[in-house]
């Protein structure tokens, strides 16, 4: 469709987003409305918002294959003036979350007492989890399903994430054989990621910031027609625009580093949501493992 064509009446009333996250939301529920030059503008904010705070107009409509007038326009359609607005929206919306490990353990290192923070870090962990039960209605259910349903399961998490999808994994692996970890230890991420079919599940563990490995895989196992899920900290993470469900938790903490208490008890909602879809199967292949861990001295014996 020629860009003269294209329509650029406002897709909503209200005044424009100051909220990026709520601005991604609403064009990625858009996106199949949007006309051909819209949606590769649209697609470039969706799968890149990161990359908008710093690049140029010209530079980011040649990524994106359209012309500068495109991305003007398409900010006009999203209720902004023009695109120093929208940029404004991105720029805005990232330096919230900007604040540097080192500048936090500064903080920590500034308000000293043990029975402060201890009750700081209780508090922040209550909130944490409870924050959990605000995830929308029927998704556990759904991040199930299309986990079960694959023929294959692939999990991947890296750095400070790579225990939680371990967690997965291991807890999945007592009842289901076709789990597979992607570690990409000793540069074998590419070799590890060959496997993925049309079709497998990806379950990805990452919050921020986010590391280049989960956005390789990601892409990847788009790519290769895989179902994703993503177990993030926001619905405009990299790895959550790209994936068919994504589950959320919350890292925050008052400590310098992020918090993965309530990521480790959204894996164990989720296993608990997978062996019961599963039902008696599920429990005869635990019954098998857990009497395979015995015999071969897994666990230590309990003295008579």
């Amino acid at each position: 469709m020629p860009v003269s064509n294209e329509k650029t009446k406002p897709l909503r009333n209200q005044p424009p987003y100051t909220n990026v996250e709520a601005l991604l939301l609403h064009l990625k529920k858009q996106f199949e409305s949007l006309s051909p030059q819209f949606r590769l503008g649209a697609k470039y904010l969706l799968d890149n918002p990161r990359e908008v705070p710093v690049r140029s107009m010209r530079k980011i409509a040649t990524d994106a294959q359209v012309r500068p007038i495109t991305l003007i326009r398409l900010a006009r359609l999203l209720g902004f003036e023009g695109w120093q607005d929208l940029r404004e929206c991105f720029v805005n919306g990232f330096n919230e979350n900007a604040t540097q490990l080192s500048s936090r353990a500064r903080k920590l290192l500034s308000e000293p007492g043990s029975d402060r923070l201890l009750a700081a870090m209780l508090d922040a962990q209550r909130k944490n989890l409870m924050a959990l039960s605000r995830q929308e209605a029927g998704l556990l259910g759904k991040a199930a399903a299309l986990i079960n349903a694959a023929p294959n399961v692939h999990v991947a998490g890296f750095r400070s994430s790579y225990p939680i999808a371990f967690s997965f994994y291991y807890l999945y692996r007592l009842f289901r054989s076709s789990v597979h970890l992607i570690e990409g230890a000793a540069g074998t991420l590419e070799l590890e990621l060959r496997p993925l079919e049309p079709g497998d599940s990806v379950l990805m563990v990452s919050y921020e910031p986010y590391s280049q490995e989960i956005l390789r895989v990601a892409e990847i196992a788009h790519d290769s027609g895989c179902t994703l899920i993503a177990l993030t900290d926001s619905l405009v993470s990299p790895i959550a625009l790209k994936a068919d469900c994504s589950l959320l938790f919350s890292a925050s903490s008052p400590s310098f580093f992020p918090s993965t208490a309530s990521a480790l008890a959204l894996v164990e909602i989720l296993i608990a949501h997978l062996l019961a879809e599963k039902g008696e199967e599920a429990i005869r292949a635990i019954t098998r493992t857990e009497g395979q861990l015995h015999e071969t001295g897994a666990y230590l014996r309990k003295k008579s």
